[in-house]
């Protein structure tokens, strides 16, 4: 029997090698490298699309990074990937995208259990499968998932513009982490207060590609336009992503507004502009972001776009191990199920696959409870609610500790080490 993967993203792939990892012949689908969609350009599959980070890297004091640490348990090719291919990045795991994405690529097309087939697929097959296909799905399946799961919801995802790192005026930015953390990871580019309020009301005065209002629903807080924060008032960005906390100048003085860029290649010849997400039209970004002193005759490598993301209405039509309530051996995967993030998204195909394989064994799926991120997902798409929101992996979406911890630090790290041993009792539980 082999099983059919639609979409070789990063939920796709995971789900299609631990399937291959366990002797399961997989077929998997993409309409790669024959098509794209409008927000992919890589040839390979795995592509990254809006960031090069997968978040923190502490499980004990990071959501993400306990996600991650539930994932390793499993052999999570998205986090080996990462590991292989990582640009420094201080807290965070970066990684640089196009060789990530080439990696997992390979993984796929060597494996003697997986086949590889490009073109596009117009409808849920009826046999066992793994709907992975992202919030981007489109055309004739698109419409087959609507009647299926009974219509679809969406929100607004954007990415952030990317620079090269010769064309940056190093007279004015340097480089250095938040409280010394990381080492010179990131490229810091101050502004003074003058600097920063003239930002800011170009920002809010630019012109859009989308030319509409947005309602506050139809944008995931995880990638909101930078310009949309900033009409939100004139000090929104200073307490966001232009934060100047934990950076000093040489006298010991703070800064008024910082913007960070992040390394995009190990080279370090290319950089993003870290939380800067934007729907702005490309000759206004070159515009506004030029005002921040050291970015003003910076080289655009790629412009910040933004996109329509679809996802369905999980808590309706899927159980909690992600498979459809009335065609269980059909299993949905990624941010179409609406949990929000790369690593999310990569979780959610581990997900579906261990549950997948435990149903091609004649064995019940065992649910993780939610006391692990893993489960709280699992759990979020699961259950009934009211309005069915994307989410991400946060500490306030566990279970709660049987004793209340006020300092937060420490109520993080018992709700980590708690996470850990369970995964792993968990998985002991599949065996």
């Amino acid at each position: 029997m082999k099983i059919k993967i639609i979409g070789a993203g990063l939920a796709g792939c995971e789900a299609a090698l631990y399937l291959a990892g366990r002797g399961v012949e997989v077929e998997l689908h993409d309409i790669k490298p024959k098509a794209f969609t409008p927000a992919h350009t890589d040839k390979n599959f795995a592509e990254l699309v809006c960031s090069n980070s997968l978040k923190g890297k502490d499980a004990y004091s990071n959501a993400c990074g306990l996600l991650k640490e539930e994932m390793r348990v499993f052999g999570s090719v998205m986090l080996e990937a990462a590991e292989k291919t990582s640009v420094p990045a201080g807290g965070a795991l970066a990684v640089e995208r196009q060789r990530f994405a080439q990696y997992i690529t390979d993984k796929i097309k060597s494996n003697k259990y997986i086949t590889t087939v490009c073109g596009e697929v117009t409808c849920v097959p009826e046999e066992w499968c793994i709907v992975a296909t992202g919030p981007l799905t489109c055309g004739a399946l698109s419409e087959d998932i609507s009647r299926i799961c009974g219509g679809g919801l969406h929100f607004y995802d954007a990415s952030a513009p990317i620079v090269a790192r010769d064309s940056l005026d190093f007279g004015k930015c340097f480089y250095g982490d938040r409280y010394g953390k990381g080492g010179d990871d990131y490229v810091n580019c101050p502004m003074d207060k003058e600097q920063y309020e003239r930002f800011v009301e170009e920002l809010a005065n630019a012109e859009k590609v989308i030319l509409r209002d947005f309602e506050k629903r139809e944008i995931f807080e995880g990638c909101m336009p930078v310009e949309v924060l900033a009409s939100r008032g004139k000090d929104s960005l200073r307490f966001a992503m232009l934060k100047p906390v934990g950076l000093k100048d040489g006298e010991g003085k703070g800064y008024y507004a910082i913007l960070q860029l992040r390394k995009e290649n190990s080279e370090g010849t290319a950089y993003n502009l870290v939380g800067c997400q934007t729907n702005l039209k490309f000759g206004e970004q070159k515009r506004v972001f030029s005002l921040i002193p050291a970015l003003a005759n910076a080289e655009y490598l790629r412009y910040g776009v933004m996109h329509r993301n679809t996802f369905i209405n999980s808590p309706q039509c899927l159980n909690a191990d992600f498979s459809l309530k009335e065609r269980p051996t059909v299993f949905f995967a990624g941010q179409i199920t609406g949990v929000e993030g790369y690593v999310e998204s990569a979780a959610s195909g581990l997900l579906a696959a261990i549950h997948m394989y435990q149903k091609l064994n004649g064995r019940q799926p065992v649910i993780p409870d939610s006391t692990t991120v893993l489960g709280a997902l699992s759990a979020h798409i699961s259950s009934a609610g009211g309005d069915f929101q994307p989410m991400n992996a946060n500490f306030g979406i566990l279970k709660s500790l049987e004793n209340n911890i006020r300092d937060k630090k420490l109520r993080y790290a018992a709700l980590a080490e708690r996470a850990l041993a369970n995964i792993k009792s968990y998985k002991q539980e599949l065996l």
